[in-house]
């Protein structure tokens, strides 16, 4: 199991008219914490794409438990529990200090330039493999 945390901070832009984050406002959270989660694991998203290969995202769920405010700091858990073959699923838990405020996860297949399904690039699994 690889697990990276990550944290921002609830800008104005991402509230509605009720001062509720909005909830497409998670995504790009989610987003920061899968790139930090690959960084910390010595691959980049422009490293993946350099070599030709990407990461799309084909499935993505949450679940909202607590609202988030403007100012609010969220702390995201992102977490890996399986070796990639031919997708990748993280799963986050977001948090205001202590306070679980939402839960979701996120699928990614790997594909070549064309978009056709591939096995992860041998970097990638090589990667992952050391931080398991």
């Amino acid at each position: 199991m690889i697990t990276s945390v990550s944290t921002v901070e609830v800008r104005y832009s991402e509230t509605d008219m009720m001062g509720i984050v909005y909830h497409a406002s998670y995504l790009p959270w989610l987003e920061l914490g899968r790139t930090n989660l690959l960084k910390e694991t010595g691959v980049s998203y422009s490293s993946i794409e350099q070599s030709g290969f990407f990461l799309p995202v084909v499935e993505i769920q949450m679940k909202y438990r607590r609202p988030a405010t403007y100012d609010d700091t969220i702390t995201i858990k992102t977490t890996m529990k399986e070796k990639a073959c031919t997708k990748i699923r993280l799963e986050y838990e977001l948090y205001i200090n202590e306070v679980l405020i939402a839960t979701g996860y996120s699928i990614h297949a790997f594909t070549n330039k064309s978009g056709q399904p591939i096995k992860a690039p041998r970097q990638f699994t090589e990667a992952f493999n050391q931080a398991f």
